[in-house]
């Protein structure tokens, strides 16, 4: 939970945020918003759900505590991975126009 608190100030503070201002848009006290930033309180799904729509992003994106470094990692082999799929399809149009071509000689 630590981890996550973390997180959640960090975002807080990318956007300018006092604690007060986040607990207000929440529906909590200030020191409830205080308790979930320094991971004293265990944090339910439906707060994590209002938590992450504050922030604009994802339950997976708030609870994701891999660094920038992870996520360039994963963006380059998601990049790479599209790159092949790409030329596979190139060779299986390729392929296909073969056979039409043998077919159509056949007749």
């Amino acid at each position: 939970m630590q981890t996550l608190g973390k997180k959640i100030r960090l975002l807080r503070h990318q956007k300018s945020w006092s604690q007060e201002d986040v607990a207000k848009q929440l529906g909590i006290s200030i020191p409830a918003f205080s308790k979930i930033e320094t991971g004293i309180t265990d944090i339910n799904l439906s707060r994590l759900e209002q938590i992450s729509k504050l922030f604009e992003m994802t339950v997976v994106q708030l609870l994701n505590t891999h660094g920038a470094e992870d996520q360039e990692n994963y963006n380059m082999e998601v990049i790479t991975l599209t790159q092949k799929l790409h030329e596979r399809e190139v060779e299986l149009i390729d392929l296909q126009k073969k056979i039409i071509e043998l077919y159509e000689v056949r007749k």
